[in-house]
């Protein structure tokens, strides 16, 4: 339904803003609302345009749909934004600390090789036991040294809690992963 609506609305515009080239303009007209519907209704696994679009159409709305969600994801500058380390923090950690899944593929191999170091600790955790809840703080980026980081504190029973720093590396052609932390002593 909103490709139609884009449609008849780009149509109109194109007549009345070129009466005597109308029909080119209008099939340019509809060929962009047709990228533009497409951008804002396909579905992420859905990659195949509809019959009626042009090859040329269908790259740029690819193009169109890639640029738009590299930009939800990262600064201009290709890092990983402040609110992007705190949802994956956040994830990462959840209530009672990282799954299984996240320690394997959430984690940089540094990370991991301190950690195996130290096997009646969890340094992910900063801790020997599992906490009754976790919650991520602000999250403060430094470009220049290219991480950024958060306090997560840990509650256990008691009404105690825990603090210490979680490190996220800012570059976005990698993978987010947990980088470092620093257990308060």
């Amino acid at each position: 339904m909103p490709r139609h609506a884009s449609r008849t609305t780009a149509t109109g515009t194109a007549a009345g803003a070129a009466s005597s080239t109308a029909p080119a303009a209008t099939a340019t007209v509809i060929a962009f609302a047709t990228v533009v519907a497409l951008t804002l209704t396909a579905a992420p696994a859905a990659s195949a345009a509809p019959a009626a679009a042009t090859p040329a159409a269908s790259a740029q709305a690819a193009s169109v749909q890639q640029q738009s969600q590299a930009d939800l994801r990262t600064d201009p500058n290709g890092r990983y934004t402040a609110e992007e380390i705190r949802r994956f923090l956040v994830s990462f950690y959840g209530k009672h600390g990282p799954s299984a899944w996240a320690r394997e593929h959430q984690v940089s191999a540094e990370l991991k090789k301190k950690a195996a170091e130290t096997p009646d600790y969890d340094l992910l955790l900063c801790a020997q036991n599992t906490p009754r809840d976790i919650s991520v703080g602000k999250v403060t980026t430094a470009q220049s040294a290219r991480v950024g980081w958060a306090t997560i504190t840990t509650y256990w029973s008691g009404n105690r809690k825990e603090n210490f720093t979680a490190y996220v590396d800012l570059d976005a052609k990698q993978p987010i992963a947990l980088l470092d932390v620093a257990c308060s002593m």
